[in-house]
């Protein structure tokens, strides 16, 4: 039987490796589909190429389904995250002379500290600017990490930071020419800043929120009601390849996928350091660890729990003025526990009992309630402390 074609847009990123796995590994073809993956420029032209029709599916940014569903935007249309392909996966870059102020006030670059960081960063700021700051999309995980971590440590946005949307392929570049101090952005351009002598890494995403949910396999909620079963078949090749990803024996094979012409077209080497956790911080080769850099399976990652839609509705609504309850309730919607639950029925997928949790209060890996009973979830803290309650005012 021929397998049915799927056109799924991505953007040239480490975590788009769910989706090239999962057509490159033959985890699609198990579930009778091909998957036509393309590339696009920007998270804009991603975006439009999935409401419009040219993709029936994207890797796509944890808030834009959010953003949707709440009316920002001006997508025109409802978009669902039916999983979560990744958790974590981003970098803090700065620049070589924000990097050397940042010396002078004697911030040493233990790269897993987001408190001392940040209040290094407050410091070493420019005194008569804002600081600049490059995100890829103004809906953004990328966005929402900063705002949180530096409205939380006094650095209030707009008033003291200007957020600028760069492309993440054009990251580097923007940095080299001076027109952003800082960036937050996806593996591997906060690599790729550094092996071009742009800047320095700062700190992994993970040190602010240790498992945000980053990018999620995004699609219209028309054509998801309309071609569920469909949409199944995608959810589980995305699953399998994730749990392949999520592999240590994996990771030299999922690089050089990675670095084909047609996907990445980068260095395997510089690939692997995501996959691996181990980043080069600066062009002096000094080297820093961290666990969990990029999940694609482990703890309950791909699924795409109601409560983290509320999270990025919180925040979403905090800073554009919307009202706080409504805003909750329309965003939970977004995040499609039931099409997710619905696909991997059946399947060797353990899933959670519940569909929604307490965002930030898992401090060590904890056993919870599921089909199988053999689930645990992975460490969710939020830099600060706080624990995000959906049923409560935060």
């Amino acid at each position: 039987m021929k397998a049915v074609s799927l056109n799924v847009g991505f953007i040239p990123l480490v975590d788009a490796a769910p989706l090239i796995a999962a057509q490159e590994m033959g985890f699609a073809a198990e579930e009778g589909i091909a998957l036509e993956l393309v590339k696009a420029p920007s998270w804009s032209s991603l975006r439009d190429m999935l409401v419009f029709g040219r993709v029936e599916a994207a890797h796509m940014l944890s808030p834009v389904p959010v953003a949707s569903a709440l009316g920002l935007g001006g997508t025109g249309a409802a978009l669902s995250a039916a999983s979560v392909l990744s958790v974590n996966g981003n970098v803090i870059g700065v620049s070589n002379a924000l990097a050397e102020r940042l010396r002078e006030v004697g911030h040493d670059f233990a790269f897993n500290d987001a408190r001392a960081s940040g209040e290094a960063l407050i410091k070493a700021k420019p005194a008569d600017a804002p600081l600049r700051i490059g995100v890829p999309f103004p809906f953004s995980m990328h966005a929402e990490l900063l705002y949180y971590w530096l409205s939380a440590l006094g650095l209030p946005a707009p008033q003291s930071v200007s957020i600028r949307t760069v492309p993440p392929p054009l990251m580097a570049d923007a940095m080299a020419a001076g027109e952003i101090d800082a960036f937050c952005v996806g593996e591997p351009w906060g690599s790729i800043t550094v092996e071009n002598g742009a800047g320095e890494l700062l700190l992994p995403g993970k040190a602010i929120w240790n498992f945000a949910p980053e990018k999620v396999l995004a699609v219209r909620t028309d054509w998801a009601e309309r071609e569920e079963a469909l949409l199944g078949r995608l959810i589980r090749a995305c699953w399998r390849a994730g749990r392949w990803l999520a592999e240590p024996d994996s990771r030299g094979l999922a690089a050089e996928l990675l670095s084909r012409p047609e996907y990445l077209n980068l260095p395997v080497e510089v690939l692997e350091r995501s996959l691996s956790g181990r980043m080069v911080i600066n062009g002096r080769g000094d080297t820093r660890e961290t666990f969990g850099f990029v999940g694609f399976h482990k703890g309950c990652a791909t699924f795409p729990w109601r409560s983290q839609a509320e999270w990025i509705a919180h925040q979403l609504a905090a800073r554009t003025g919307l009202d706080r309850d409504a805003a909750l309730r329309a965003g939970a919607k977004a995040f499609r526990s039931d099409l997710h639950r619905a696909a991997l029925d059946g399947s060797e997928a353990d899933l959670p009992g519940a569909s929604s949790k307490l965002e930030g209060a898992v401090h060590a890996e904890t056993s919870i309630a599921s089909a199988h009973g053999q689930l645990s979830l992975l460490p969710d803290s939020f830099f600060d402390g706080r624990v995000f309650d959906p049923s409560r005012d935060n």
